[in-house]
């Protein structure tokens, strides 16, 4: 006998006289096996801190994958109060893969682009944007994480301390919204510029319930605009957005909603319901440490359109390149890096074409807004952009014009 099998046949008689003659409870082979198995998939856990729609649908995408994966969310009732607006686009909604339906509460085919007394109509001929209910949009994105087996954990507030334990157990992916205490805490930088929103809902009918209204004017709404917009047939939605340098957005609401062609509009309504948010306006400068497996999504990334501050289809496609990259890191590939990579594949260009417009028109005073669209009439550039224009993806349009696509 050669000293290996003399040595298994030693640790062989040593399991079995453990599991003959010591109490079941000191020893069990079977659970101390499982202990070690279990030990091995602790390492190679994940934790998704913040329950929103973008770590949710990593969650969904982290279980499709046979990750085991725990959302963690301070909130009782998730999704509430609602504080954002439900526009988003039917192609960009597409790519997330999510059954919306019951979420959408109206359609729209363009938007009126106003400065002053100018005004531009760019509209489609076909369904461009649907408008959903943001708490329905995330009670379907919790039911379709749990049903493929994402755990969630609310009302639990994740500090310094369990962080830590977090990190070290495996992967954390920060999906904890703009002032992020993922990124903060695992020193990733800041975002270098916020913009404030404030909004409220009315009861009345819009004129087009198919037709979105933007309102450009630097001295009420400083570095993003404001909107009228259909959330229904019989519920108009007032909303304004400003640079957070420059003052309150409650207060350019009530600025805003008492503007003439604002304040037409609602005459005789009653208002049901407002809320206030934060939206970055930039990039964290990391959303990826691959050393200590830590990475952000969505707002906590700042992965959103700086031309309107939406972050639903950015966030909601950066969390699915997430998940996938944690599952090749988890394969003993270098996921994480890749996650980032991708996201600035598919969304570098476009970033810098919605930056760029926003920097032109926060750059303008009410009245060159109002020529520059004047100009845009002469030119019939509604009708263009109307046709062949896309609101996520603008490097797009020349894509759609060698094929004869359509958006606005």
């Amino acid at each position: 006998m050669g000293f290996l099998s003399l040595l298994r046949l030693i640790m062989l008689l040593a399991i079995l006289y453990l599991w003959l003659f010591l109490p079941r409870h000191t020893f069990d082979a079977p659970n101390a096996l499982g202990a070690c198995l279990q030990m091995t998939i602790m390492r190679n856990e994940v934790a998704v801190i913040g329950a929103g729609t973008a770590g949710l649908i990593t969650a969904r995408r982290l279980a499709e994958l046979d990750v085991p994966v725990t959302v963690y969310d301070r909130k009782k009732v998730l999704g509430y109060p609602v504080r954002a607006s439900g526009i988003l686009s039917i192609a960009g909604l597409r790519e997330l893969g999510l059954d919306y339906g019951r979420t959408v509460t109206n359609t729209l085919y363009g938007a009126r682009i106003h400065a002053g007394k100018e005004v531009m109509h760019v509209e489609s001929d076909g369904p461009k944007a649907h408008v959903l209910d943001r708490q329905k949009l995330n009670d379907l994105c919790y039911d379709e994480a749990v049903a493929q087996g994402a755990e969630v954990v609310l009302e639990r507030k994740v500090d310094d301390q369990m962080l830590g334990e977090l990190e070290r157990k495996g992967i954390v992916v920060g999906a904890d919204g703009a002032v992020s205490h993922v990124a903060r805490h695992f020193g990733m930088g800041d975002i270098g510029r916020y913009c404030l929103t404030y909004k409220a809902e009315f009861n009345i009918e819009a004129d087009d319930a198919r037709m979105v209204d933007l309102f450009f004017d630097n001295k009420v709404s400083p570095g993003l605009f404001g909107w009228v917009c259909p959330n229904s047939k019989d519920i108009l939605e007032i909303g304004i957005g400003l640079d957070s340098t420059h003052g309150n957005a409650k207060d350019a609401f009530d600025r805003f909603a008492t503007s003439g062609a604002v304040s037409g509009m609602i005459a005789g309504s009653k208002q049901l319901g407002a809320g206030a948010s934060m939206i970055p306006m930039s990039r964290r400068r990391r959303i990826v440490d691959a050393k200590r497996k830590i990475l952000l999504v969505g707002d906590a990334a700042g992965q959103v359109k700086p031309s309107t501050g939406g972050g639903v289809i950015f966030g909601g496609n950066a969390a699915i390149m997430a998940a996938e990259g944690v599952r090749e890191e988890l394969d003993g590939r270098k996921g994480l890096l890749e996650y980032e990579k991708r996201y600035n594949r598919k969304y570098a260009l476009d970033t810098m074409i919605h930056s760029a417009a926003n920097r032109i028109y926060s750059g303008l005073g009410t009245q060159s807004i109002g020529y520059m669209i004047r100009l845009f009439n002469l030119f019939k550039m509604g009708g263009f952009l109307g046709r062949y224009g896309e609101m996520d993806m603008p490097s797009l349009v020349f894509r759609n014009i060698l094929q004869g696509g359509s958006g606005f």
